[in-house]
């Protein structure tokens, strides 16, 4: 029908939870929509898509989605579907809007290596998987700086999740949600070069390697490396 929101057709590597009961399924949908996997007004896939993928019943999956509506994060309607209606708060923008690519910088170089030594001890092997996938998707992004940023997000968001710190998780969010930003927008296409994403990706598998190896020292020091270059490109960009 015309002007009708189009449903997700996939359900976007959302990963399986820990257990099938209802509440499991929706602590990791939940964590999809705040994640920006599923966004404000898009509409989830149906019940019995997410039923097969989730290795669940429709039962089970529909007693989720009311845990989320009842926490306000989707709104379900009668022969519609279930849309997500969260969003991040207006604070969030205004942060954003006053926060320059340097200024990001600054606070990832303050961040991510105490990120990156958390992820090193505390991730599960199905993180690491997760982060394989990002690190995958993000390597075969091809020459768009648009979909290479979109990529690197989910990558470090991926790592910030493996710390299994709530707050750290809650923080990277917020990071990511300033890189994608229309000041970061504006400078990409300048300082996303062909030869600088290659460069990043290197980094970046380097960076996992070192990860999957439990070496937080070496994570640490390509984590610094990596966005030391970033800050000298964007200062002469």
């Amino acid at each position: 029908m015309a002007g009708q929101p189009e449903q997700s057709e996939t359900l976007k590597n959302l990963p399986l939870p820990n257990s099938k009961s209802a509440a499991a399924i929706a602590t990791q949908l939940r964590q999809a929509i705040l994640d920006g996997v599923y966004v404000d007004g898009e509409r989830l896939p149906a019940e019995r898509q997410l039923a097969t993928a989730l290795s669940s019943s429709r039962t089970t999956v529909r007693e989720a989605l009311r845990i989320l509506e009842h926490g306000k994060l989707v709104s379900r309607r009668v022969g519609s579907g279930t849309f997500v209606t969260f969003r991040p708060e207006a604070d969030d923008d205004d942060v954003a809007e006053v926060t320059s690519p340097l200024e990001l910088v600054e606070v990832r170089i303050a961040v991510e290596p105490r990120m990156v030594r958390l992820a090193t001890l505390h991730a599960t092997m199905r993180d690491l998987d997760r982060i394989n996938d990002a690190l995958t998707a993000l390597e075969t992004a091809g020459i768009s700086a648009e979909v290479f940023t979109r990529h690197d997000r989910t990558f470090h968001q991926a790592i910030a999740d493996a710390t299994r710190n709530p707050l750290m998780v809650s923080l990277y969010r917020q990071i990511n949600h300033v890189r994608g930003h229309r000041q970061w927008n504006a400078m990409k296409d300048k300082v996303l070069t062909v030869e600088s994403m290659v460069a990043y990706n290197r980094e970046h598998r380097a960076l996992f390697d070192a990860l999957r190896a439990r070496d937080s020292d070496l994570a640490v020091d390509i984590v610094n490396r990596h966005l030391d270059a970033a800050r000298q490109q964007l200062s002469s960009a």
